[in-house]
């Protein structure tokens, strides 16, 4: 019953946030918050934004199988930050966009334009309902199970929620409860990481002396050209993944655009990329300790890392005493805070790239109700599919369907040569489906599966198909 009512309450905050930012609210405010949010909170909300509860759940469990590898990615996230504050938001803003594919119809052309932005729908929409997936995975869990309430209508309710809150003010609103909703994650965050030092009897010196000399403890990998964990090829993809999944992201760079001033948004991309090294520290940090405490107790490790964090809070209800209203208050907000901008995110792309009517508010708001519903469909659909990690997950659909993404920008930022836009969604298709032939042909006959490394594949494939599929100045022609 307390976790229903903090649930209740917690919503009730953010409709309330709603209610206030979203009055005498337009279409320009619900796309770009009428250009007048101040950076500083956008660069922390957005933390919160991107971490997500997938990150929450998954990455302390990343420790029981790569250690704290994933460091070298997030190395390379900070790289990828500033590329995408100095080289795609200048270009962005220059343009005055209210969707970042708008540049490649000026670009390309207006079928570049169209699968560039359909890419994305099919990206977010996949990418944003695993995230979503994990918090009505808990909820079902810790609470409705014992309710006998069907997981598809805890789904539908969660879903509803978000819609209720978004519906008006949109990205404005968001920009405000992104900021509750960070200061909820970590405040969740450190209250689990306080139990877990508490109950091991450790002072906070010696917890980081716990952390730093556990063999998990383990960052780079050098030594090693076939692993997965090289460093290179896990800072090159940080980098990568940074790039295309907030730099050709509308939804993380839908808040960018809410800026005051091109100067503001980078301030804000920078601080933000710095943050996210320290907050996924604490995450992998967690996940040492809470090894630590299973090994104390006796008690066995899950057989899957996204288990390590759940299945110790279900320990701890009858071992510490621990509330399960802080794992569940750090899952909601960091689910909440993904999964609203992913809807706003895809409402303002469909109404502005595919249906072109920007300035219809009856379209937006039926827009708005439709990706609710797809959404819901999406969520349901992966608890059917899903059979791997959930993070995982993520990067490896982002990797299929980002890189057609990367390959268009890349191409239009890279060249100044003209393409054959009739030719471009069928290299756009193409590419992916080469992509998971090459990937099975490798682990057939070599035993090597690509990794993350399989976006900058993807993305090198549909840029040189684009250059091949060129079409010659008129000048040339005549020749």
């Amino acid at each position: 019953m307390q976790i229903i009512i903090l649930v209740i309450a917690y919503f009730c905050l953010l409709f309330g946030i709603s209610r206030w930012t979203g009055r005498k609210a337009t279409n320009e405010t619900f796309y770009r918050g009428d250009r007048r949010s101040q950076w500083y909170l956008v660069a922390f909300g957005m933390v919160g934004a991107s971490i997500s509860g997938v990150t929450f759940v998954s990455v302390p469990g990343m420790v029981m199988g790569i250690d704290m590898t994933y460091l070298q990615t997030c190395l390379g996230f900070i790289l990828g930050y500033v590329l995408v504050a100095y080289v795609l938001l200048p270009l962005y803003y220059r343009l005055n966009l209210t969707t970042i594919y708008s540049y490649l119809g000026q670009r390309l052309g207006p079928r570049s334009y169209r699968i560039g932005a359909s890419f994305f729908l099919l990206s977010k929409m996949t990418g944003a309902a695993v995230r979503f997936y994990v918090v009505c995975i808990i909820l079902q869990r810790f609470v409705f199970d014992a309710l006998d309430v069907p997981f598809t209508f805890t789904v539908m309710g969660m879903v509803l929620l978000i819609w209720l809150y978004t519906r008006q003010g949109g990205i404005r609103t968001l920009v405000f409860t992104d900021v509750l909703q960070t200061v909820f994650l970590f405040t969740a965050l450190l209250l689990i990481i306080w139990q877990v030092t508490g109950d091991l009897a450790l002072t906070w010196g010696e917890t980081v002396h716990a952390i730093t000399t556990d063999s998990k403890s383990r960052i780079f990998v050098f030594d090693d050209w076939l692993s997965k964990q090289n460093f290179w090829k896990q800072f090159l993809s940080g980098v990568f993944i940074v790039i295309v999944m907030t730099g050709l992201d509308q939804d993380m760079m839908q808040k960018n655009l809410t800026c005051r001033s091109l100067r503001d948004a980078q301030k804000n991309m920078c601080t933000y990329g710095v943050m996210f090294f320290p907050a996924n520290l604490l995450f992998l940090s967690l996940g040492i300790l809470l090894t630590q405490w299973y090994a104390t107790h006796g008690i066995a490790l899950p057989a899957t890392g996204d288990e390590l964090l759940p299945t110790f809070v279900t320990h701890t209800s009858s071992v510490l005493h621990l509330p399960s209203y802080f794992f569940i208050l750090g899952i909601l907000a960091a689910s909440f805070s993904s999964a609203d901008s992913a809807m706003t995110a895809l409402t303002t792309s469909f109404c502005v790239d595919i249906c072109q009517r920007p300035d219809d508010e009856a379209l937006r708001k039926k827009v708005h109700i439709l990706v609710a519903v797809v959404f819901t469909i999406f969520i349901l659909l992966f608890r059917v599919l899903n059979s791997t990690s959930i993070i995982d997950a993520i990067y490896i659909l982002c990797s299929y369907t980002y890189g057609p993404l990367l390959g268009l920008f890349a191409y239009g930022l890279l060249t100044k040569r003209p393409t054959n836009d009739r030719l471009v969604p069928y290299i756009c298709i193409a590419s992916p489906i080469l992509c998971y032939l090459l990937d099975g042909l490798m682990g057939t006959y070599t035993g090597y599966h690509f990794g993350y490394e399989l976006l900058m594949l993807n993305g090198m494939i549909t840029f040189t198909a684009l250059f091949l599929s060129r079409k010659e100045p008129k000048e040339l022609l005549s020749l």
